[in-house]
C-alpha cells in the first residue's frame, strides 16, 4: 500500500487529473446504474444499458462539466475539507437536476425513464463520489483509523507518542487536524471544562471532563497534554498547569491561535509551557503616549544591544517609529544577531527606521560623545552591565569599571552632547545589596541621582573646572529578574530536566521576583516618559516565587516525578548548592517606605537617599583610584561607606585578590 500511495502521490498533475476525470466517470454510471435496481429490483429489472443507452452518455456529459466548474479536481485529497465536500454537494445536485430536466424531455419522445431514478441517482452520487474522496484523503494520510478511536477494533499501536488535546475548541480542533498530517503524535482524546461537549465525540475524538483526567490516561495511554486554549488569559492557564501538575504527564502548549487559524501550525511548532503562565501574570496594555514619548519620530541610541533586555528594546523601539535608532554594543556576535534580526524586520514591514551599528564599549566615554553628537541623539537606554552576581563577585573590578564607571561615561556624555532623555535599566539588587553587582549598580543610580540635581556641573575627570549645562532627565527603572534572560534560571532547570537531572536550586528558601523579557522592557519604555530628573521608578513585580517550587512544577509538566526522601523512585531530584557568592535569600525593589503611584497601574516611583555630585566625585575617584591599585578590601570599604545598606556576607572572592593572598 506504502508503493502505490507514493507512485500516486508521484504522479504529475495532469495525469492525476485524468485518473480523477475517469474514475468519476464510472461512479456516475454505477451510481446510475444503481438506481435502476434500487427502483426496479434485481429479478425483475430490464438491462437499462441497452434500452437507455443515452441516459447513460448523457449523464457524464452533463455532470463532468460540472464536477470542473467546481474545482473538484483542483482539491489536493491529502487536505480535502469540508469546503470540498460543499462544492461536491453542489455540483451532484445541480448535475442530477439538469439530468432530471433531459429526462423529462426525452421521456416525452421516447422510453419512459422513472422520475424516482433521478433521485436515486442523486443520493447514490453524492455517497459514491463524495465517500471515495473521503476514502483516498485517508488513504493518502497514511492513517485510515485516524478519527475512529471511539469505534471498536479500530485501536492499533503505531509506535506514535500518544497526546491529550486541552480544549476542545476551534484552536482544538485545528490542532487535532494537524497532528494526524503530521503524523509525529497520535490525539487520542479531548479534555475541555464546557459541560455540554462533555461526554460527546469531536473530530472522532472522546471528550473528557477535566476531572476524569486520570480515567482518560488509563483508557487511552496518554503521555502527554497539549494546551489549545490561546485565548485565555494567564491566570486562568496558571490554575489549568496547576491542576495538571498532578498527573504523571508531559505538558505543552500551542504558540497563538492566529497560527492555528491560518494553517501555519506544525508540529514542530508545539513549545513547552511558558514559565510566564506559571506566574499567572497578565500584562497591563500599554499606554501609547508614554510609549510614544521619547521615541517617536526621535533618534534613539541603545547600550547593550546585544543583550537579554537590550535587545528586547531594541525591538520594540522599532515599532514605535523613531527616526534613527543606534544600536551600541562591544560584543560583535550579539551586534550582529539582533541587527540581522531588525534588518529582517524592517524589509518585511517596509519601516523607514535607519538601524546604525556601532561597536564600542561604554568605558570609552569619547566615542559614546561623538556617537552621539554625530547622530543627534534625543534618547538614551542605558543597558549595557553586568548582571551575574557570583560572575562580578570573581571579577570586581570588571563590573565596578562596566557597571559604575561605564555608566558615568554615558551620562556625561549624554550631558555634554545635549540628550534629551536617558533612562538607566537597574536592578531589585541594587537595594540593600549584599554582592559587588548591587552595589555597583546602586552607584550608578547614585550617580544619575547627583547628576540629574546639578544644573552645571563639572564633568569628573574634567581638569579644566568648566561646568556644562545640563538639559538631560535622568531617570532610573528597577525591576527583578525576566524569565529567559542570559543566566536565568529558567534555561538551566530546561537544560537540566533533559539531561535526566538534577535540578540544582542554592537555598530550600531562596525566592525571586520574575517579569517576561517583553513586559519589563515595555514598562522601562513607558517609565522613562514620566520622569522629571533623578526619579527611581519600580515596577509592579507581583509576589515573590520560591525558586524550588518554580523547579518542581517544570518537573511535573514535563511528565516527571521529583526524587526525594518520600519519593525514592521519582525521576529527577532536586540538590540543594548552598547560597553563591554575594547572594541573598530575598530581594527588595524599595530601600525606604516612600513610594508613590504613578498613572500607570505597574509603575511606582520611590524617593530614595542620594549624594551630592561633588561628594560624589571625590568618593568615585578614591574608588577608581582602589581598583586600579587591586586594592579590593578598600573598593569593599569605599562601597560600604557610599552605597546604603551594602553589607557583604563573605570573604572577597576576587580571583586577582584571592591568588595574591596565596603568593608568598
Amino acid at each position: 500500500m506504502d508503493n502505490v500511495r507514493a507512485y500516486l502521490l508521484s504522479l504529475p498533475r495532469r495525469r492525476k487529473r485524468i485518473l480523477q476525470v475517469i474514475t468519476d466517470c464510472l461512479l456516475v454510471w454505477a451510481a446510475l446504474w444503481m438506481s435502476f435496481i434500487v427502483r426496479l429490483g434485481i429479478d425483475e429489472m430490464i438491462n437499462p444499458f441497452t434500452q437507455h443507452f443515452w441516459l447513460f452518455v448523457a449523464a457524464p456529459i452533463v455532470a463532468i462539466p460540472l464536477f470542473i466548474r467546481f474545482g473538484m479536481y483542483r482539491a489536493v485529497m491529502r487536505y480535502f475539507g469540508n469546503d470540498a465536500l460543499i462544492a461536491i454537494i453542489k455540483a451532484v445536485s445541480l448535475s442530477a437536476l439538469i439530468l432530471g430536466v433531459v429526462v423529462f424531455w426525452y421521456s416525452n419522445h421516447q422510453n419512459v425513464v422513472p422520475r424516482s431514478i433521478i433521485f436515486n441517482y442523486w443520493w447514490l452520487s453524492l455517497i459514491m463520489v463524495g465517500g471515495l474522496r473521503l476514502a483516498m484523503r485517508q488513504f493518502f494520510l497514511g492513517d485510515w483509523f485516524a478519527a475512529a478511536q471511539h469505534v471498536p477494533f479500530t485501536n492499533r499501536d503505531d509506535g506514535l507518542p500518544r497526546v491529550a488535546i486541552y480544549g476542545a475548541g476551534a484552536a482544538g480542533n485545528q490542532l487535532v487536524a494537524a497532528l494526524r498530517m503530521g503524523r509525529a503524535m497520535r490525539p487520542v482524546a479531548f479534555i475541555d471544562d464546557d459541560k455540554s461537549i462533555a461526554d460527546r465525540v469531536i473530530s472522532g475524538l472522546q471528550v473528557y471532563k477535566p476531572k476524569h483526567i486520570q480515567r482518560m490516561i488509563d483508557v487511552t495511554g496518554a503521555q502527554e497534554i497539549l494546551l489549545a486554549v490561546p485565548s485565555v488569559n494567564r491566570a486562568r492557564r496558571r490554575e489549568i498547569l496547576g491542576f495538571l501538575e498532578r498527573f504523571p504527564l508531559h505538558v505543552r502548549s500551542v504558540p497563538g491561535f492566529m497560527d492555528l487559524a491560518s494553517g501555519r501550525v506544525k508540529v514542530d511548532d508545539i513549545q513547552e509551557v511558558d514559565i510566564a503562565d506559571l506566574l499567572g501574570r497578565d500584562a497591563v496594555p500599554a499606554q501609547g503616549d508614554l510609549l510614544e514619548h521619547c521615541i517617536k519620530d526621535q533618534s534613539v541610541m541603545v547600550t547593550g544591544a546585544g543583550g537579554s533586555i537590550g535587545s528586547e528594546l531594541c525591538r520594540q523601539i522599532l515599532i514605535l517609529k523613531p527616526t534613527t535608532l543606534l544600536l551600541y554594543e562591544h560584543s560583535e556576535f550579539n551586534l550582529y544577531s539582533i541587527l540581522s534580526e531588525l534588518e529582517h524586520r524592517v524589509a518585511r514591514e517596509s519601516l523607514t527606521v535607519r538601524l546604525i551599528p556601532i561597536l564600542g564599549s561604554v568605558r570609552n566615554q569619547d566615542k559614546l560623545l561623538d556617537v552621539m553628537k554625530t547622530w543627534h541623539v534625543d534618547t538614551v537606554y542605558h543597558a549595557a552591565a553586568y548582571k551575574h552576581v557570583p560572575m562580578v563577585e570573581h571579577n570586581i573590578a570588571e563590573g565596578v569599571w562596566n557597571n559604575v564607571i561605564g555608566t558615568l561615561n554615558t551620562a556625561q556624555a549624554a550631558l555634554q552632547a545635549g540628550v534629551s532623555n536617558f533612562v538607566l535599566i537597574s536592578t531589585d539588587k541594587a537595594v540593600r545589596p549584599t554582592n559587588v553587582m548591587g552595589s555597583t549598580k546602586r552607584l550608578a543610580e547614585l550617580t544619575l541621582q547627583a547628576l540629574s540635581r546639578e544644573v552645571a556641573p563639572v564633568m569628573f575627570g574634567d581638569k579644566t573646572n568648566v561646568s556644562r549645562v545640563n538639559k538631560t532627565r535622568f531617570t532610573m527603572v528597577r525591576f527583578g529578574n525576566v524569565l529567559g534572560s542570559s543566566g536565568s534560571v529558567i534555561p538551566l532547570f530546561h537544560k537540566q530536566i533533559k539531561s535526566g537531572g538534577p535540578l540544582t536550586v542554592t537555598h530550600p528558601k531562596i525566592t525571586r521576583y520574575f517579569m517576561t523579557i517583553p513586559e519589563a522592557a515595555q514598562l522601562v519604555i513607558q517609565a522613562g516618559s514620566m520622569g522629571q530628573g533623578g526619579d527611581v521608578f519600580v515596577l509592579d513585580m507581583g509576589e515573590p516565587v520560591k525558586i524550588v517550587d518554580l523547579a518542581e512544577k517544570m518537573i511535573h509538566l514535563s511528565g516527571f516525578s521529583v526524587r526525594s526522601e518520600k519519593n525514592q523512585h521519582g525521576d529527577i531530584a532536586i540538590q540543594f548548592t548552598g547560597l553563591r557568592p554575594g547572594e541573598k535569600l530575598y530581594e527588595e525593589l524599595l530601600i525606604g517606605d516612600n513610594v508613590a503611584a504613578t498613572p500607570h497601574p505597574m509603575i511606582m516611583t520611590a524617593t530614595e537617599d542620594y549624594l551630592s555630585w561633588d561628594v560624589l566625585k571625590v568618593k568615585l575617584g578614591e574608588l577608581l583610584s582602589a581598583v586600579e591599585r587591586d586594592d579590593y578590601s578598600q573598593v569593599r570599604q569605599l562601597l560600604r561607606e557610599t552605597v546604603s545598606g551594602y553589607n557583604p556576607d563573605g570573604e572577597i572572592v576576587d580571583w586577582i585578590y584571592q591568588q595574591r593572598r596565596l603568593e608568598p
